[in-house]
């Protein structure tokens, strides 16, 4: 039998002393979002004079990413599954690249060899009794990472808190341990405006007693949880959560008494949020973070009863097109969960797909409504899945719609000031006049 302790004791590093064993044209996957080990990628990036040509594998970075910085072109290469403010300057430019994929399919990437891994870093708490250490708020795709790499180095964080669910890895699973304290990757809470507020009056609306919901993070999914105060027995089945989650638990709103899949349990692969949040979920047992692979799986999504999704938009065409991620050509984020949700509350009895984001961008100048998306943009969700759609000045139901019935339905929810000049446009685009 493996004695442990002495194992652990034996493969105990600095930080310096374990990047010294990533060698130059590997493949480094980081934890995700706010369980980034960011003492080891700080020094990883210490090491960049001694390194060509790793690439670094990411979804959402919440950390410095100094290395995509432009000095580190040759040493470093950012692999983004997902952009985010530190990365998308580096994608635009090609100095980082971008791999589309499903949420729900990454973890198979690493598993089977698609993105076959040298190295993990990821962040765990330190081992429980039993030598067990647990990943604490990213699950995600980081436990299926360190499951699929030829090694594993840990940051052994006692910041992170330790959760339930499937979050653990036994001491014999990491090659290497750095015993290193220090505050989480905070996500402060959004402000709230006139517009998400009445984004989130029309979306609860639409929220029916005994639903269990997907939402994500900012001003609207918080907006919204703001308005369910009154609903009763909501659960959650979401890719993430944040701090506005934690009030209707303790108001007794979201008990998951209804659920048909783990019930009474909040359910999420990651969390992002206040230390507030991060002790709240620690030694939790009503939260239970798993992979991904598992929680954004449309057919497991299906299984919970009144299953919601909620998810945002960057441009809406009239078809009901979903552009998510782009900008025009430019990548702004991912597709994360948006149509994993979709498709598996398509199939949920009593389910409902959401779309829902303010009708207009660039301080009212720019309408998020349009008669065809920009220039460049990919599609996220096509209009073959888009259910509602919701916006401040109303909602737009699109199933069994005509094409001409969605342009009428979408323009009477855009901002009034671009209602004639979209469906000029659109008629003129779509039928011969």
């Amino acid at each position: 039998m493996l004695d442990w302790q002495n194992y652990y004791r034996d493969r105990i590093r600095t930080p310096s002393e374990a990047v010294k064993y990533i060698n130059s044209g590997q493949r480094v996957i980081l934890g995700h979002a706010c369980g980034e080990p960011q003492v080891l990628t700080r020094a990883l990036v210490a090491r960049a004079d001694e390194l060509e040509d790793v690439e670094i594998v990411q979804r959402v970075a919440m950390g410095e990413s100094s290395y995509v910085d432009p000095e580190m072109q040759g040493h470093f290469k950012l692999n983004s599954l997902f952009g985010s403010a530190p990365t998308r300057k580096a994608i635009a430019d090609g100095r980082a690249d971008f791999t589309p994929c499903f949420i729900s399919e990454i973890p198979d990437l690493f598993l089977t060899g698609k993105i076959p891994l040298d190295v993990a870093m990821i962040t765990v708490t330190p081992p429980d009794s039993h030598g067990y250490c647990s990943l604490g708020i990213s699950i995600d795709y980081t436990i299926q990472a360190a499951r699929a790499a030829k090694m594993v180095i840990a940051q052994v964080n006692p910041e992170m808190p330790r959760t339930y669910g499937d979050t653990l890895l036994h001491v014999s699973e990491i090659d290497y341990f750095v015993p290193a304290e220090e505050p989480l990757i905070v996500l402060e809470p959004p402000v709230i405006g006139p517009v998400e507020k009445q984004i989130g009056m029309n979306v609860a609306s639409l929220i029916d007693d005994g639903s269990t919901l997907q939402l994500g993070i900012g001003s609207i999914p918080d907006a919204i949880l703001n308005f369910l105060h009154e609903k009763h027995d909501l659960g959650v089945h979401t890719e993430l959560f944040s701090d506005g989650v934690r009030g209707l638990v303790e108001a007794g709103v979201i008990n998951g008494k209804k659920k048909t899949l783990h019930q009474g349990k909040v359910v999420a692969n990651f969390v992002m949020g206040t230390p507030e949040l991060y002790n709240w979920v620690h030694d939790n047992p009503a939260i239970c973070l798993y992979p991904e692979d598992y929680v954004n799986d449309p057919f497991v999504v299906a299984q919970n009863y009144r299953m919601v999704a909620i998810n945002s938009a960057l441009e809406v065409d009239v078809l009901g097109q979903v552009a998510a991620d782009m900008l025009g050509p430019r990548q702004f984020s991912g597709v994360g969960g948006q149509v994993d949700f979709i498709r598996g509350a398509a199939r949920s009895p009593g389910g409902k797909a959401i779309i829902a984001f303010p009708a207009t961008a660039m301080k009212g100048k720019a309408s998020r409504i349009v008669s065809v998306l920009s220039k460049g943009a990919a599609v996220t969700t096509s209009r073959h899945d888009v259910e509602y759609v919701v916006t401040e000045y109303g909602i737009a139901y699109l199933k069994a719609k005509t094409v001409k019935e969605r342009i009428e339905a979408l323009i009477s929810i855009a901002h009034p000031d671009f209602r004639a000049e979209i469906r000029k446009d659109a008629y003129s685009t779509y039928f011969k006049l």
